[in-house]
């Protein structure tokens, strides 16, 4: 395993780099490092075996940092679209997919849907790093245009998680309950009012008791695993979203106790450095590319197909507010990137047997591989030419 870390890490980093110097995200350097290095069975399958969790551990810190730096002012101040883009843009996405898919792939309806809501999700990794960036250079933050997407960004795979859930259970003969869209609310709710809970104790101990940074680091992770291991004891109608509460935590902190919360934003943004070559690499490593040889033109225009349609959605969300239109067509570019939700639950319906499993699996990969870095690509290099800059870059 150690040998397969040190490929991941000193390939990931060299890929990346290289990627950068050439103008690239290097995000794409660290998924063909991924791809590469599982084809060429370079990564020890122990390590395969606990990929799902090791990809968690990533989306952990960089949630938290995420909270840590989310400001309530913020998100009152970005209103009525940060509650839109939690769920109207992926809506939006399954409804396109239920459109296009039928007839470019001979599906079935319910099997477009299972499509639809495996790829409706959008990539917290890739969009919530670059958001924070905005924040710290202060772009669009007069109208709090990083933070509305960040946090909806986090949202939004709470609500396509559950409806993939509902869909595959339908096809497995499972049956269709109203009780399973409860657990939307239901895991929005609880898991922001746990997060908000821990946040508000935390900041009393690192009050009260005197600890070093590093300490309150590891404190932080460790509850933070709590609650996203909690998330699997509620089952039934009621939901908890550990993630949503991971990032409640951070935002708790960082409105009580302000001046640690931007101390130890550093030291997750370090953290961070190690995370991203890791997790990016190993959701490569989930691709398989013989499944793109089934793609073809069809499944590449369901795609094309349904992000226009979610761009429209994430359009709508944004109409009629303060945003200037440079700053609208930001937000739906912004809100395309998928990657880690994609490489979770893209393998599951091919291992539940369902008949639309490959056809699932090869819409995960492509989606991945075209949206990842080119939605990267396309967010690191319109920012400067559609968001204004309010104020100067916060000193690191």
């Amino acid at each position: 395993m150690l040998l397969s870390l040190a490929w991941i890490f000193l390939s990931g980093l060299a890929l990346g780099g290289l990627m950068q110097k050439l103008g690239l995200p290097g995000l794409l350097g660290m998924l063909l490092t991924g791809i590469l290095l599982a084809q060429l069975g370079a990564i020890d399958p122990s390590l395969l075996g606990i990929s799902a969790s090791l990809r968690e551990i990533a989306l952990v810190i960089i949630l938290l940092r995420a909270g840590l730096n989310l400001s309530a002012q913020d998100l009152k101040r970005a209103g009525r679209p940060a509650v839109l883009l939690c769920f109207l843009p992926a809506v939006c996405e399954i409804v396109g997919i239920l459109l296009l898919a039928p007839p470019l792939l001979g599906c079935t309806r319910l099997e477009a849907a299972i499509l639809g809501a495996t790829l409706a999700a959008v990539s917290p990794a890739v969009i919530v790093p670059r958001m924070l960036r905005l924040m710290e250079e202060g772009w669009g933050s007069a109208r709090a245009v990083p933070q509305m997407l960040m946090a909806g960004a986090s949202v939004d795979d709470v609500f396509v998680i559950v409806l993939f859930t509902a869909f595959t259970g339908l096809a497995q003969g499972d049956g269709f309950s109203a009780l399973q869209l409860a657990r939307i609310p239901t895991s929005i709710l609880l898991g922001v009012a746990v997060g908000l809970v821990c946040g508000l104790a935390l900041n009393q101990l690192f009050r009260r008791v005197h600890l070093r940074d590093s300490a309150k680091v590891l404190i932080l992770l460790s509850v933070s695993f709590l609650l996203v291991s909690a998330e699997d004891a509620f089952t039934g109608w009621l939901g908890f979203s550990g993630l949503l509460a991971v990032m409640a935590m951070g935002a708790a902190l960082q409105a009580r106790y302000g001046l640690v919360a931007g101390r130890l934003s550093g030291k997750f943004g370090k953290l961070w450095v190690a995370a991203e070559v890791l997790l990016f690499v190993l959701v490569g490593a989930a691709v398989d590319p013989a499944y793109l040889l089934q793609a073809g033109p069809a499944m590449l225009a369901v795609i094309a197909g349904a992000l226009a349609v979610r761009m429209a959605g994430v359009m709508l969300c944004v109409a009629g507010t303060r945003l200037t239109k440079r700053e609208q067509m930001f937000c739906a570019i912004a809100y395309c990137p998928k990657a880690t939700v994609q490489a979770a639950i893209g393998p599951l319906p091919l291992a539940m047997g369902l008949a639309c499993g490959p056809m699932v699996l090869t819409g995960a990969v492509l989606a991945i591989l075209l949206t990842a870095p080119l939605g990267a690509l396309v967010i690191d290099h319109s920012y400067a030419k559609l968001l204004r800059q309010d104020r100067q870059a916060t000193p690191q």
